[in-house]
């Protein structure tokens, strides 16, 4: 039999979650790069094990508005079109915003349950939940108005009218989605796969007969869609609660709700901000672009096209999210831990992942480019449209790929504020007027509005990459256990 040796220490360079080192006798007779690339292989599979479970649950919560749709697109036009404005809406104005702000939390929570500090995550998760419905206060108000909204942007009264009434029934969901987040980020940093994982899709498997019954057989047409989106968030979030209290496994992470969660609040929001800024700068970058194509010559078609382009890669983003959480929860629980060598060989493994899948989607995805496009459509024009964008959307699915895993990382590192910086400069000052100047100056409609943001994507990626390859990792982990200190300090000082 193997000996095993269990070396305690800090900092480590190679390690498993509890910040030990299990060395094999036969593998210490091996040479560096051998136990290096022994030590990168088996991190792989546990970024790989992470991320399988994280990709099932974006996939599953991204599909509950994607269904709803489809279900309403075989009631009539009138009711598809307004249904889709209010969900793309709803996305930039409320998801995204709370979607970027529970991004806080893998930095708080994945840094305190490396640095062993059990409470932290059951406090901070709990700030987050109270922050996050306290900013859905504003949000239902600008919901309750959009269809006055839409109508001051020039809208047709009839769509307006009817993504109007969508959106007033969708606000349960806003809390319920305020309520979620927070609890996805304390099972994720904890890497508690099976909650997660169950609920969501248990949720979707749930979400589908319901809200073909509320959409075909209630009588509410397109507002039952509205109606059970609500409903699968709130029965994602009451699993999540149930679970929490009743679990063992959360025993040791979760505290009684005190006063302690309010003293949390500044230093959520310290996070919480830019981590919203970094998510929603790329998100409207991209709606933005479909507002622009409606700018152009045969505006139907143009963003016809744009549109099944960008559900495309949408979709396959929920693949690269996945890899990327699960980076990031590696990347905080290392830094936490004081371990900035396995913080660098989780980078390094996330990366990888990264390649792989970046290679099989793009290649896929080009193999059939005569094809995808008949999944969206049966109109010969714009079948053929997508088919000339193909190529491009593959160029997008590996910038995508690149800039979620990078992404993750970012967030695991606490690096938010620099991500929005980077996010604004790439999109902003770079993407979206190149759009503007191909589509409308040079004449290449909607290619040259796909060229210009992804030519924002490439600065984004770059800029991130240097960024993330430049990290000096001993000094994150310091800068770390700092964070954690202040935040536990704060916390048992008793202020308010």
């Amino acid at each position: 039999m193997e000996e095993t040796l269990l070396i305690k220490k800090r900092p480590l360079t190679y390690g498993d979650d509890e910040g030990a080192i299990h060395i094999s006798v036969a593998a210490a007779s091996l040479s560096p790069w051998r136990r290096r690339l022994r030590s990168f292989s088996e991190e792989v599979k546990r970024v790989g094990y992470l991320a399988g479970p994280m990709v099932a649950v974006s996939f599953s919560q991204y599909m509950l508005q994607v269904i709803s749709i489809m279900m309403v697109g075989h009631l009539d036009q009138l009711a598809l079109s307004s249904t889709a404005i209010a969900v793309s809406l709803a996305g930039v104005t409320g998801f995204s915003l709370l979607l970027g702000m529970a991004g806080a939390l893998e930095t708080l929570c994945g840094q305190a349950y490396g640095a062993e500090q059990f409470h932290v995550l059951g406090t901070q998760t709990q700030t987050a939940i109270f922050c996050l419905n306290l900013c859905c206060l504003p949000l239902s108000l600008i919901w309750f108005n959009v269809e006055k909204l839409l109508i001051l942007m020039g809208q047709d009264p009839s769509i307006s009218y009817g993504a109007g009434k969508f959106t007033k029934h969708l606000i349960p969901s806003l809390f319920a989605y305020a309520t979620l987040q927070p609890f996805i980020r304390y099972f994720q940093m904890q890497s508690l796969l099976a909650p997660m994982l169950v609920s969501s899709i248990g949720t979707l498997l749930f979400h589908i007969p319901i809200c073909w019954m509320l959409v075909f057989k209630s009588g509410l047409g397109s507002l039952g869609a509205a109606v059970a989106i609500s409903i699968s968030y709130w029965v994602n979030g009451a699993f999540c609660v149930l679970y929490v209290k009743f679990s063992p496994v959360c025993r040791k992470t979760w505290v009684p709700a005190s006063m302690e969660m309010f003293r949390g609040v500044g230093m959520f929001f310290r996070f919480a901000v830019p981590s919203a800024l970094m998510v929603c700068l790329e998100w409207w970058s991209y709606e933005l672009l479909i507002l622009l194509s409606g700018l152009l010559p045969n505006p139907k078609l143009e963003t016809s096209v744009l549109a099944v382009c960008l559900s495309t890669i949408s979709t396959l983003y929920t693949i690269p999210y996945g890899v990327g959480a699960a980076g990031s929860t590696r990347v905080s629980n290392a830094l936490g831990a004081g371990n900035p060598g396995l913080a660098r060989l989780a980078v390094y493994a996330t990366m990888f992942l990264s390649v792989i899948e970046m290679s099989i989607m793009s290649t896929s995805l080009f193999i059939g480019r005569r094809a995808f496009g008949y999944i969206f459509s049966d109109n010969k024009e714009v079948v053929d449209y997508v088919t000339r964008m193909a190529p491009l959307v593959c160029i997008s699915v590996i910038l995508d790929s690149l800039q979620g895993c990078l992404s993750g990382i970012a967030r695991g590192c606490g690096w938010q504020h620099i991500g929005a910086f980077v996010n604004l400069g790439a999109f902003y000052l770079c993407g979206i007027p190149i759009a503007a100047i191909l589509a409308f100056k040079l004449k290449l409609k909607g290619v040259g509005l796909w060229l210009g943001v992804q030519s924002g994507a490439f600065v984004q990626n770059f800029l991130l990459s240097v960024i993330t390859s430049c990290t000096n990792w001993e000094k994150q982990a310091t800068i770390a256990r700092e964070r954690i200190f202040e935040v536990t300090s704060f916390a048992d000082s008793g202020l308010p």
